[in-house]
């Protein structure tokens, strides 16, 4: 009998122990997992704060061209549009997971403000005064930085989300994961994107 006890006991320890590190493992699995997702949401907001600081440019450049190219107003209802549209939309890892077409629809909006950005400066091209303005140059230069800020930053996006949907893959963080952590879509760029766009200002 003491030796049923004795066994007994054994076998309570081992199985609070196994119970023990497989809740620490949890724990810390899924602590891993709401960590990831947080740096994948903090990866994607510095991209919306450097696209917010292109956007916040554009009403002074618009101003600046208006000043030589009054006339030119499809290109500055144009370029108020993708404005508009680009700021309506946001990003969150978590919501991003659930609703992939949510990043889809961010890099379609940058992508027409680009767009738009592209028609607005190529504007300068028909007035050399406008070309030759300090001020259209300042600004010209701080969205050229913008835009490569932006390369950056979704450079930095691609990454986290890599370590985001590699711990959420793993065979036994998966298992914690569950529903509610879901791969993320990587950014993809678009086909014809491999050929450097020939801009001349």
């Amino acid at each position: 009998m003491k030796a049923f006890g004795i066994v007994f006991a054994t076998l309570t320890a081992i199985v609070l122990v196994i119970l023990g590190i497989t809740g620490i493992y949890f724990i810390t699995t899924y602590n891993g997992l709401v960590a990831k997702q947080e740096a994948l949401s903090k990866s994607w907001g510095q991209v919306e704060v450097v696209c917010q600081r292109r956007a916040d440019l554009i009403p002074n450049l618009v101003a600046t061209v208006k000043g030589y190219a009054a006339h030119e107003k499809g290109v500055f209802e144009n370029v108020a549009e993708a404005r508009a549209k680009a700021g309506s939309i946001r990003l969150d890892a978590g919501e991003m997971a659930n609703n992939p077409e949510q990043l889809q629809k961010f890099l379609a909006a940058q992508k027409e403000l680009s767009g738009a950005l592209t028609k607005l400066l190529a504007v300068s091209e028909n007035y050399p005064t406008l070309k030759a303005d300090q001020g259209f140059l300042t600004l010209q230069g701080q969205i050229e930085g913008s835009e490569n800020r932006i390369a950056v930053e979704r450079g930095n996006a691609q990454k986290a989300t890599n370590e985001y949907n590699v711990l959420v893959k793993g065979f036994f963080s998966s298992m914690v994961a569950g529903s509610k952590f879901q791969p993320v879509k990587y950014f993809e760029a678009d086909a014809g994107a491999k050929v450097a766009p020939k801009v001349n200002f």
